[in-house]
């Protein structure tokens, strides 16, 4: 639109100045005073008149005693008695042939007409050749060339990927260094394809390549090569392999691969498919007769599955890079850098939310740190608290508290033994892992949570771990058994948990004793119908098999239970004391429930006058600076969030 107005504005400009010209050409060069025939008869008979100067039949022009010029129209006829009075009156009159324009002049408003006619034939027909243009690139390649050194982003800004940095770096290196492979005879890969689950950095890692590699850089989506109209992809894929030869050596990006690579022949489209023309296309151009020397590929998707074999031989996509969530030690430096702009609180343990974060891609810990920053930032605080941090967690785990619904005492009570019941199964677990915080605060569809840090990253879960797991899920609804002698809707969620762990461990693990080290049944795959794949389940097990497999998961299921019980009826005192203490305080931190599982007292609940008294008496006696008091004057306020 702004290139539109920029080319109409040209031609506005000049047709404004050739009117002013015109304008200009026929407006009247000075101020003459104009008589009507009464008053030059008046003018003659009070001796007022000068000198008149006859121009035509009918026109006079003339000068007053007093000096000013004027102008008159004599009617037809009258020029007789006009010239008798001027003669009684001593005025000479004067004749003279009207002046004549150049003849110019009268070419003027002709040729000003052709000159706006032809501006409006020029502006017309560089509209309809920018739609040609338009048209004729409608199979060009819309790749995004980065020059070098112009990223923003280099490997420093990557963390938790260490070995497809590795890797890269190396890819690298062939593009800064080919002599030093070359003469060993090795040959520079053609492509390389990042493989992981969304939000692990695979992205990020290109625009990194980019920023390190010190060389031109292509970057483009798979899904912007396929259009509706027929052999579009394949002209675009054609002309991103021109342009990179041009610039060579440089490095293609392309991500979401799967938009444009999926495999061939599923039916969808026969073969004339235009996402199937063009990734024909691509993969001519990676590895035909034609050699595309000092050209790498990089590729990034996460469904790597759906991927057509031709794309993942040798010559084509010659090395094939993970990128899979980060360990335990990739996601502290993951934190550390997304925290680089972000004030901390010194309490801040980078560690405590690594492990806190089990399963968390790049892209979580980052919207985990922004959230942080977020309600820091609603609360007025200067920097960002561990408080802050762990509500975040919280927040992204099962979203935002639900402070404001109102519960009865009943369903308070459920609550309260439900998580307590939870909590002191797993504090006597002997593979459970440690208890990090129990609330009865509402999150989500939950009406209340126990989080459980484990002290260590595990890659393997052994049966002693996953018996112990399956006690602890079902400890809330052995508590409400136990305790209140009723069983309630809570467990439902705990229930699925339980069931989908103990068939796996029967089907999929081989840890039945009954059953064996046998799988049994194939999952379901994805996309299997777009895949030209049998969408149902392959059951390669009798009836009798099937009743056996679900015999050992009630079994299973059944011990679980009895177990949960048993514990939670020998330290029936402890799970009254959390149950108390939630109730009281509707959180309990992790010092809190030790303090309480260890036998001791924890300090009353103050309430909020005798808070903000005792915050006032504080700031009294130890007089603290302008920041300390805005820190404490948020301490009730932040309790209570």
């Amino acid at each position: 639109m702004s290139k539109f107005i920029r080319g109409i504005g040209l031609y506005l400009i000049i047709a404004i100045i050739a009117v002013s010209i015109v304008s200009h050409l026929y407006s009247p060069g000075s101020s003459v005073k104009e008589l009507y025939y009464s008053e030059l008869l008046q003018y003659i008979n009070d001796d007022r008149v000068a000198s008149v100067r006859l121009v035509g039949e009918q026109h006079l022009d003339g000068k007053l005693k007093d000096g000013t010029a004027f102008t008159a129209l004599v009617p037809m006829g009258k020029m007789s008695d006009i010239a008798d009075r001027l003669e009684a009156k001593n005025v000479q009159l004067e004749a003279e042939l009207p002046p004549t324009a150049p003849w110019w002049v009268a070419l003027v408003p002709n040729l000003i007409f052709v000159v706006l006619i032809a501006l409006l034939w020029l502006f017309i027909m560089n509209q309809m050749q920018g739609s040609n243009n338009r048209a004729m690139s409608f199979g060009k390649s819309r790749a995004r060339l980065h020059q070098p050194d112009k990223s923003p982003v280099n490997f420093g800004d990557v963390a938790g990927v260490e070995e497809a940095k590795q890797e890269l770096a190396e890819i690298v290196e062939f593009l800064k260094q080919p002599k030093k492979f070359s003469d060993l005879g090795a040959k520079i890969p053609k492509g390389v394809l990042l493989i992981g689950p969304p939000g692990t950095g695979k992205t990020l890692l290109g625009r990194a390549v980019a920023g390190e590699a010190g060389v031109p850089f292509f970057s483009i989506s798979g899904s912007e090569f396929v259009e509706m109209f027929v052999g579009v992809g394949a002209s675009r894929v054609r002309d991103l392999f021109e342009t990179a030869k041009k610039n060579s050596p440089c490095l293609i990006f392309i991500d979401e691969l799967d938009a444009v690579g999926r495999q061939r022949g599923t039916g969808l489209g026969g073969g004339h498919d235009e996402r199937e023309q063009t990734l024909n296309q691509l993969l001519v151009e990676m590895d035909g007769f034609e050699v595309n020397s000092g050209i790498i590929i990089m590729a990034a998707t996460n469904r790597a599955d759906v991927l057509d074999p031709a794309l993942l031989r040798p010559g084509r996509f010659d090395r094939k890079v993970l990128v899979d969530r980060p360990d335990l030690q990739g996601r502290k430096d993951i934190l550390g850098i997304h925290s680089r702009n972000k004030p901390l609180a010194p309490e801040v343990d980078m560690g405590v939310l690594a492990r806190r974060t089990p399963g968390f891609s790049g892209a979580d810990l980052e919207n985990l740190l922004n959230e942080a920053a977020i309600l820091a930032a609603r609360a007025n605080r200067k920097s960002v608290t561990m408080d802050d941090a762990e509500e975040a967690i919280d927040r992204v785990l099962m979203g935002p508290s639900k402070k404001s619904r109102v519960l009865s005492e009943l369903d308070r009570r459920v609550f309260a033994y439900h998580e307590a019941g939870h909590a002191v199964v797993a504090y006597y677990s002997k593979h459970g892992d440690p208890v990090h915080k129990v609330t009865i605060v509402g999150r989500g569809s939950a009406g209340g949570y126990t989080m459980m840090l484990p002290e260590e990253e595990r890659f393997v879960t052994h049966r002693s771990k996953l018996l112990d797991d399956l006690v602890n899920l079902l400890g809330g609804r052995a508590a409400e058994e136990l305790a209140l002698d009723e069983i309630s809707t809570g467990a439902q969620n705990d229930l699925e948990r339980v069931t989908r762990i103990a068939r796996k461990m029967v089907m999929e693990w081989g840890m039945s004793p009954k059953l064996g080290p046998l799988t049994f049944g194939k999952p379901n795959g994805e996309d299997l119908v777009f895949l030209g794949r049998d969408i149902s389940r392959d059951r390669n097990y009798s009836e009798e098999v099937a009743a056996l497999i679900d015999e050992e998961v009630r079994s299973i299921v059944e011990t679980s239970y009895e177990q949960a019980v048993a514990t939670l009826r020998e330290h029936q005192d402890k799970l009254t004391s959390v149950a108390e203490a939630l109730l009281e305080r509707e959180t309990l931190s992790k010092e809190e429930f030790q303090i309480i599982m260890e036998g001791g007292k924890l300090p009353p609940v103050l309430a909020e006058t005798e808070v903000l008294e005792q915050a006032a008496t504080e700031v009294t006696e130890e007089a603290p600076s302008s920041e300390e008091r805005i820190r404490g004057t948020q301490k009730p306020v932040t309790g209570e969030v």
